[in-house]
């Protein structure tokens, strides 16, 4: 049984959401989504109510995720997600240029990344990173692939980490005595 699948949302006032064959659509103050559900699963809405039911049991384990990614969606259009970053590191930074972030982390040159559409980058300081956005999977995906450029190392802690992460830290070379 999953409790997740069973779970019934609730929709905000603000929030409209439709669904379209397979397709679900939330619409909110900040944006609009929409994602394709599997056939064998069944959204109903009513009133300010949502709920997700499977055909089958077939499909029993996209039960609990459709009504994650739906939650993840109305959440989303009403109040956004972000996920912020730390540079640690002497000459380790991030800086904003028109549509390119140029991280640079230690190699001899300085690492630029496009700006997907769907997500803003704030700078607070140069070696802090906020990224912005409604769609928790970009937003997700795009701070891990910053992460990706110069992960924390054990020894020093260098690196490009989430602000709220812990590094574990290694002991280095002891003496021989």
């Amino acid at each position: 049984m999953s409790r997740i699948g069973n779970r019934v949302l609730t929709v905000p006032d603000n929030v409209t959401v439709t669904v379209l064959d397979n397709v679900v659509s939330v619409k909110g103050p900040k944006g609009e989504l929409s994602i394709e559900i599997p056939k064998s699963i069944k959204v109903i809405v009513n009133d300010k109510e949502l709920l997700v039911e499977r055909k089958n049991d077939s499909v029993k384990n996209l039960h609990g995720t459709a009504n994650a990614n739906i939650a993840n969606m109305i959440k989303g259009v009403t109040e956004g997600f972000e996920k912020k970053l730390e540079a640690v590191g002497v000459g380790y930074r991030f800086a904003i240029k028109g549509n390119k972030l140029v991280v640079t982390a230690g190699y001899s040159h300085p690492v630029e990344m496009e700006i997907i559409s769907g997500i803003t980058l704030e700078s607070p300081s140069n070696t802090e990173l906020t990224v912005k956005g409604i769609d928790k999977c970009l937003v997700g995906e795009y701070a891990a692939n910053v992460r990706k450029i110069r992960k924390p190392e054990p020894y020093k802690g260098k690196g490009i980490k989430y602000a709220d992460e812990h590094i574990i830290r290694k002991e280095g070379k002891k003496a021989s005595k």
